[in-house]
């Protein structure tokens, strides 16, 4: 064991030694690195070092912060009840608009994919259209209006399906499912233009030689080259994906109010917003984004050991 220990500690000192010669012959390519490494890290990785710090600690900003451990975590997780209801909450928006908004959007790319190359550009720029549009929520708020004069209502009503008109964007039991439905059609422009961009990368030589080689169908040759051509890609959009589904926030307080009716359209972006700018209770506010954080790199990791099968 003795032996064991020396040959590696041995090993570790030799790869340093390599790793820093290597790093003197490159030492202008790392002057040219440097800009945006120091960038990276005062605007990325030091806010999120400086929120796990202060997630321990009771700070107000008015006052100097206080450590206090795991408190913040502990009030979190077993008596902020609202919290949990903004962690089913966000969970179920994760789980149900994250991979259908990702698999609808690479299909309606495949599928425009193979349309003329001016019908393309059109189709393009309609399927993105709802990513950027900053006033959609007035769009889905008239809708979904609480009396006789919205639009689904009104259509409901006309068809007898209802008697009375329903208060979509205030009753508990259909509050979140429409944010899910404003929330699905707006994710169909994230990743769409990566997908579009990937499939305009695939060699055609390699469909060719698929054929060749025994593809039969578009089903297999969208499993066994195109995909595993396009895998930055598809990773771009899983990123954007489960950006967007753990980072809801406006649309639930768009559409439903701030603070919503029981706290049914509360998510955990809501519930941070909440005790970071309305109540400056900074601690306790970075422990929620911490928690936040958590989650979504474990999901990212589920999803890149999901996309690594692909095409295998």
């Amino acid at each position: 064991m003795k032996e064991f220990f020396k040959k590696y500690f041995e090993l570790r000192k030799y790869n340093a030694k390599v790793a820093w010669k290597k790093a003197k012959i490159s030492k202008n390519c790392y002057l040219f690195l440097a800009p945006y490494a120091i960038f990276f890290t005062m605007f990325f990785v030091f806010p999120v070092v400086a929120s796990i710090y202060f997630s321990f600690t009771y700070y107000n900003i008015l006052e100097a912060p206080r450590f206090i451990g795991i408190q913040n975590y502990i009030s979190l997780l077993l008596e902020d009840d609202i919290f949990l209801i903004g962690i089913k909450n966000t969970l179920l928006i994760a789980v149900i608009t994250g991979p259908l908004g990702y698999i609808m959007s690479f299909l309606f790319a495949w599928l425009i994919n193979e349309l003329p190359r001016w019908v393309r550009s059109v189709a393009v720029v309609v399927f993105y259209a709802p990513s950027i549009a900053g006033n959609c929520f007035v769009i889905f708020s008239v809708f979904f209006r609480g009396d006789a004069y919205g639009y689904v209502n009104a259509f409901l009503m006309n068809l007898g399906l209802i008697d009375t008109p329903k208060f979509w964007l205030t009753d508990p039991k259909y509050m979140i499912w429409i944010c899910m439905l404003v929330i699905l059609w707006m994710s169909l422009g994230q990743g769409f233009l990566s997908f579009v961009a990937g499939l305009q990368g695939v060699d055609r030589s390699q469909i060719e030689a698929g054929c060749m080689d025994g593809i039969k169908n578009r089903w297999q040759e969208l499993w066994y080259i195109t995909l595993p051509s396009m895998k930055p890609m598809l990773m771009f959009g899983a990123v954007m994906s489960i950006t967007q589904a753990f980072g809801v926030c406006d649309v639930t307080m768009q559409l439903c109010g701030y603070p919503s009716t029981d706290y049914a359209a509360r998510t955990i972006v809501t519930h941070l917003f909440d005790y970071g700018f309305t109540r400056y209770e900074m601690g306790y506010a970075c422990a929620i984004a911490t928690i936040l954080f958590l989650m979504m790199i474990l999901c990212n990791k589920a999803i890149q050991s999901l996309l690594r099968r692909v095409g295998t």
